[in-house]
Parts: C-alpha cells; sequence; structure tokens
C-alpha cells in the first residue's frame, strides 16, 4: 500500500473541532503506546466519556493532563448517550476512552457512535492499541482472513458458549476470542470439544512486561493451564477450519460425520451437527439418514 503524506492533512486532523466525537484508543498494557495525536485530542476536548473515570484519570496524570469527566458504561449507557449529545450540540466536543484499547470492540462506544451518526453530529477515530490485532499478528496463524468473536456469552454461559461456537466451526477464517482467567480452561476445553484439536495461540497480558504467548494444538493448551494457574487477561487465536471448500461433496452422510468425529475430535453429536450445517438441511434428517451407522 502507497502512503502519501502532506503537510495539510496531520494538522487538519489534529484541529479540535466542535460538535464532535472523538473515539480514542487507549493503551492495553503499555503507557508508550498512547499517539501523540490522542494526546493532543485528549488534552482538547471540552469533556471526556469513560467507562471507568478513575482508570482514565490514572492515564491522564501520567501526562499532566487535567480534564472533565463523566463515566460511559454499560449500565448508564441510555443516559449518558443523551447526555453527551446535547452537549456535542450545544457546539462542544467530546472524546470517548475505554479502559484499555479502541471504543466499541467488546467495550462501550459503538453505540453511542450510533446515536451521533444518527443525530447528524460528527465522529472520528483516533486509531490505537487492539488487543485483538496485536493477538493476531503474534499467533502465526492466517492473517489475511478472520473473525472477531471477543467474548463468549455470559448469559447462560456454557449453553450459549457452546452454541456459538457450533455456529462458527464451519468458518475456514481464523477466529479471535476474549477470555478472563478464572474461564480460560472451561473454554478452552470447551473448543476442543467442538473445534477440534486445533492450532491456536494464547496471549496473555500484551504490551504488559509479563506478556506471554503460548502456541500449539487446543489440547496442549489446555493441559497447560490445567497444571498452570491463568492469571491476566487473556485472548485466544484459533485456526479456522482445516480443509476449504466444500470438502464433503464426495462424501455421504456417513463419512462426513465420521470426519468431523475422526479427524477434529468431535463428539457423534456435534459431528452430526457439522455436517448437517455444511449441508443445509436439519440435524433430524441426517440423524434419519445414517445415525444408526455412525459408532460411538
Amino acid at each position: 500500500m502507497d502512503l502519501t503524506f502532506t503537510d495539510e492533512a496531520p494538522i487538519e486532523k489534529n484541529r479540535i473541532e466542535p460538535s464532535t466525537l472523538y473515539l480514542v484508543g487507549t493503551p492495553i498494557g503499555n503507557l508508550a503506546d498512547l499517539s501523540p495525536r490522542a494526546l493532543k485530542i485528549l488534552s482538547g476536548v471540552d469533556f471526556i466519556a469513560a467507562e471507568d473515570t478513575r482508570v482514565a484519570a490514572r492515564l491522564l496524570s501520567q501526562f499532566g493532563i487535567k480534564k472533565t469527566m463523566m463515566p460511559y458504561h454499560e449500565h448508564n449507557m441510555r443516559t449518558s448517550t443523551d447526555i453527551v449529545i446535547s452537549r456535542l450540540k450545544e457546539g462542544q466536543s467530546c472524546a470517548v476512552v475505554t479502559d484499555a484499547g479502541m471504543p466499541g470492540i467488546s467495550d462501550p462506544g459503538a453505540e453511542l457512535a450510533d446515536a451521533c451518526v444518527k443525530a447528524g453530529l460528527s465522529v472520528t477515530a483516533v486509531p490505537g492499541p487492539s488487543a485483538a490485532l496485536t493477538a493476531l499478528v503474534l499467533s502465526g496463524l492466517d492473517a489475511r482472513r478472520f473473525s472477531f468473536e471477543g467474548f463468549l456469552s455470559d448469559e447462560g454461559r456454557d449453553s450459549k458458549q457452546r452454541k456459538r461456537l457450533e455456529e462458527i466451526s464451519s468458518d475456514r477464517r481464523t477466529l479471535i476470542f476474549y477470555e478472563a482467567p478464572h474461564r480460560l480452561c472451561d473454554t478452552l476445553s470447551m473448543m476442543l470439544d467442538v473445534l477440534g484439536d486445533r492450532d491456536c495461540a494464547v496471549c496473555r497480558e500484551l504490551t504488559k512486561l509479563n506478556e506471554e504467548i503460548r502456541r500449539g494444538k487446543l489440547s496442549r493448551m489446555l493441559s497447560w493451564y490445567t497444571e498452570n494457574e491463568p492469571r491476566g487477561e487473556f485472548v485466544i487465536v484459533v485456526g479456522g477450519r482445516p480443509d476449504g471448500g466444500e470438502f464433503w461433496r464426495s462424501m455421504s452422510p456417513r463419512e462426513h460425520a465420521e470426519y468431523y468425529m475422526n479427524e477434529m475430535g468431535m463428539s457423534k453429536n456435534d459431528a452430526c451437527k457439522a455436517a448437517a450445517r455444511d449441508r443445509g438441511v436439519s440435524k433430524s434428517e441426517i440423524y434419519k439418514e445414517f445415525i444408526s451407522g455412525v459408532s460411538d
């Protein structure tokens, strides 16, 4: 990609514009990753909407910035959105920051940006660190096409996690997940059961002093973290479905299901679901055709 730089573009982009919402990326661990442009914007806006004002205050204090702040998080989103839009319509400028990374990526921000766009207000971004992309490029897996899944469902945890993994099990793109330490082993175990023993990378404390990248099969990662207590925040990067194309076209339904069982380590039930998704039929139809011939 060819980049063309002009004297005018950086100046214009650094200017604080009235009635504008700025989505500002903040460090995911290393303070040195806060860009000069981000510092300028955070110093110049009229106020900051922060996921946690205490976290934002600590960050700003490192750079000698004092700024009026208001909380903006999932529990006060509706009320706070109205307040931000009202102030922007008065001609003020606002920067949105989360505890770490880019607003809107598994953190508050996207909803506010959408509301501002619908209100006819200006919205722009100050790019910054992203744990998902950092983990992807460090994983050693295919980074050309990927799907960011973020945190798997918190509600009805195990059943909804499994359902989502089953839905994406046929995706050939590299898959990226966030996970908390206390859930890591359960999630790795479920991934192994549903997706099979794929190549993966488990990334811990990215850009921090204790950054750690472990690469290998899901089974190896599960074994390691079962024996070594997970600590810190994690990003799990998992390879997509191994075979490209509609590999099953020449297979019978039985052979199709047995492929998932033998090659990807799926249970009989999960293999039937995967085969049904591939073929665009219901699982019950697959069962009627060949389940009696598939051994446990």
